[in-house]
């Protein structure tokens, strides 16, 4: 019983060792679904299917906002002229897109 207990105790103490860290890209075996979404995009884009490109980039940064490719999905629209989802525009394009 008491070797059960020491036992318990030493795996449990190497618990927080293994939990938290960051994973390296270079040693991830499985995408993450940003990967994946931002992928799918790229193949829309190099389709020509411009409006599969922009709703899946829009979809990646409304899903999973934290993702890494959800910021590089957030400059592939503002840097095609296209609204960011969730982020104000400017002054000057609030304005024109109120005018009649």
């Amino acid at each position: 019983m008491r070797f059960a207990v020491v036992g318990l105790v030493a795996a449990l103490s190497g618990a927080p060792l293994q939990c938290g860290s960051e994973v390296d890209p270079s040693q991830m075996i499985e995408e993450t679904p940003g990967e994946a979404l931002y992928g799918l995009a790229q193949d829309f884009q190099k389709a020509g299917d411009r409006g599969g490109w922009q709703r899946t980039l829009e979809y990646l940064i409304r899903r999973y906002p934290s993702s890494r490719f959800a910021v590089t999905a957030k400059q592939d629209l503002a840097n095609a002229g296209l609204a960011v989802p969730g982020e104000e525009p400017a002054p000057e394009d609030a304005k024109a897109a109120q005018a009649p």
